[in-house]
């Protein structure tokens, strides 16, 4: 799939879940503030959906390191964090709640980008302005294979799912990076300022696939798989 990155689901009795844990409390309450430290003393971010979830990691070829994870939240007793923290306000009346998942907890190492780009540099002496671009760019198009890479991952088991509906609550600049590949998402309520702004979706997966397919088919093979005949 990847050149430089392994994308793999992690089960909950895999000892590299724990390390999921930390990349998410590295992330999270370290690099962004989005949760507090005193409420994860032994430095994992770990939460009651967690159990209810498939979680899938992105690990880097050259050292195998987690850089990245997701999580997809299926139905659990506690519901789903989207509806404690959003609005809600389309009709759900036709979901069978046992269809419904939500996809959370995307999370990717900082540290990781700063390692990759300091590969480059050269003994430590100031880059030119051009370089300085030219590693931004680089870095950017790290973050984005990686995100989408995830989100592959959840692609291809929501295939295994009939029926399975999909929350979401996103930024502006993710909701962007999706749509530009093909990943549509249907609104479903207002933008509330939780972890910054976010807007809550909900989509069917038979319409983000449909649709997909439609405005970028080679990548809808790709996500689901298949090979293109040469």
């Amino acid at each position: 799939m990847s050149e430089y990155f392994d994308f793999k689901k992690v089960e909950l009795d895999d000892p590299l879940i724990e390390e999921v844990y930390r990349l998410r409390y590295k992330v999270y309450c370290d690099e962004w503030g989005f949760e507090r430290p005193e409420d994860h003393p032994e430095g994992v971010e770990k939460d009651e959906y967690d159990d209810y979830s498939l979680h899938y990691v992105a690990i880097a070829k050259r050292d195998a390191q987690v850089i990245g994870t997701i999580r997809l939240i299926l139905a659990s007793p506690y519901g789903f964090p989207i509806e404690q923290h959003c609005t809600i306000d389309v009709d759900r009346s036709h979901i069978d709640p046992g269809c419904l998942a939500e996809v959370s907890r995307l999370a990717i190492s900082k540290d990781y980008r700063r390692r990759a780009s300091d590969n480059l540099l050269y003994e430590g002496h100031e880059l030119p302005d051009q370089e300085s671009r030219r590693l931004a760019i680089e870095r950017r198009k790290a973050d984005n294979e990686i995100v989408l890479g995830l989100y592959m991952c959840v692609f291809r088991e929501c295939m295994q799912r009939p029926g399975i509906h999909i929350y979401m609550a996103m930024a502006r600049g993710l909701h962007l990076l999706l749509k530009r590949v093909g990943f549509f998402f249907d609104p479903a309520g207002p933008e509330i300022d939780y972890h910054g702004l976010r807007a809550p979706y909900l989509t069917s997966f038979q319409s983000i696939r449909d649709r997909l397919a439609e405005v970028n088919p080679e990548y809808a093979r790709l996500c689901a798989g298949v090979t293109s005949a040469h």
